[in-house]
């Protein structure tokens, strides 16, 4: 505990043996028989039979604004690390549904919550969107790379609410959109057309972009994508035949924080920062060395990055939830989600019970603005007693 809160850190781990008959070929993860999970429970001595689990793919979340704000206004708060914690080079997300899955059941079985309210803050917001249509209506048997992951008889037990901050449509989707669509060869990242470069200053095309450029632009990055999904499944398919010990091969997708919105604020207009991304300056992050999906391996590329194949697609998972009361909050100056994605999910979502929530001028992280996460605080409070999901 400490002066500036009234709640303690306590460590959570949730080790369990995973039924699926899909090998780990990457290394650590499940390597002992078992799968092995850290997080991190923000709660006070006051006794709350509720608590809000957040989940990303990959990151961690317990020092965040949004969780650590939560707990100081008194709810329990459990920050729950899926197998891939801060290295998403391998992740399956189907995996990582199962790894949800069973931090929800150590919460009701193990720490005695009674109910259980499913928060998707950024990346979390799609896994929240896959965790519960699956676990309302389980369909998938296998990942994209048809390894067996069955999710139909995994038990995944419902959350008994779903809140959606600042949080992009998928890793797929956002990926595509965010992929530099100039790159020509992936082994060399050099030989790329000028004129859908468009951080080159001898792009012919600059901002603000034209309508035909932009449908362009956008057909171009998804042409991408697919190359790399075909060639990512022509390589598993070449290793299946060889029939030899190597059935896994690393890659490294160069130039991956390239979209017209960063340098054209018309487009998709929100109250972000012209020439900014939410990782810096977008030219410098589009080739360093920590870009979105830098390194992968075939099957990952295949379960988390694959536009057209992903299973962890929002508005495709945002359909199936039918029973769920679901929140949304939508930053409106969000410099790492475009506009167009919260209206997307809140079009496709199935339930009845959906809240649509915005705040004005909040940035995705809310830096230096404690008077807008507060607002985002009030407004899950809110949403969650008018619920009963919170007394």
């Amino acid at each position: 505990m400490t002066e500036e809160t009234l709640w303690q850190r306590r460590a959570c781990v949730v080790t369990y043996t995973e039924a699926t008959k899909a090998t780990e070929v990457y290394g650590f993860a499940g390597n002992s028989g078992k799968v092995n999970l850290e997080g991190q429970l923000l709660a006070g001595d006051m006794p709350s039979d509720t608590v809000f689990i957040f989940m990303h793919p990959t990151s961690t979340l317990q020092l965040l604004p949004m969780p650590m704000a939560l707990a100081d206004s008194g709810v329990h708060v459990l920050c729950a690390a899926s197998r891939y914690a801060r290295n998403d080079t391998a992740l399956i997300m189907e995996k990582v549904v199962l790894d949800l899955g069973a931090w929800i059941r150590h919460a009701r079985d193990v720490m005695g919550y009674a109910r259980v309210v499913l928060v998707g803050w950024s990346g979390g917001g799609s896994l929240s969107l896959f965790y519960q249509a699956q676990a309302e209506a389980p369909t998938i048997t296998h990942t994209p790379a048809g390894d067996p992951v069955d999710l139909t008889t995994a038990g995944l037990i419902p959350a008994d609410g779903v809140i959606f901050i600042a949080a992009h449509l998928s890793r797929a989707e956002t990926m595509t959109e965010w992929l530099d669509p100039s790159v020509r060869d992936e082994m060399n990242p050099d030989d790329r057309d000028l004129e859908l470069d468009i951080y080159s200053p001898d792009c012919p095309n600059k901002p603000p972009f034209s309508p035909e450029f932009i449908a362009r632009f956008r057909d171009a990055q998804r042409a991408r994508n697919r190359r790399i999904t075909k060639a990512a499944q022509d390589m598993l398919a070449d290793l299946k035949a060889r029939g030899g010990d190597e059935v896994e091969r690393p890659f490294i997708t160069h130039r991956t924080m390239c979209d017209v919105r960063w340098l054209d604020p018309a487009i998709d207009p929100n109250g972000r920062k012209p020439g900014w991304c939410y990782m810096g300056v977008p030219q410098t992050v589009n080739v360093g060395p920590v870009g979105l999906g830098r390194f992968a391996t075939l099957r990952s590329w295949l379960s988390q990055w694959a536009y057209d194949l992903s299973n962890a697609r929002g508005p495709l998972n945002a359909a199936r939830i039918r029973r769920t009361p679901v929140l949304q909050i939508v930053n409106q100056a969000d410099d790492a989600v475009p506009a167009s994605h919260n209206p997307a999910i809140r079009d496709a979502l199935a339930t009845a019970d959906k809240t649509y929530v915005e705040i004005d001028g909040a940035t995705h992280y809310y830096l230096g603005q404690p008077e807008l996460l507060a607002r985002c605080v009030a407004e899950v409070l809110d949403w969650s007693r008018t619920r009963d999901l919170l007394t």
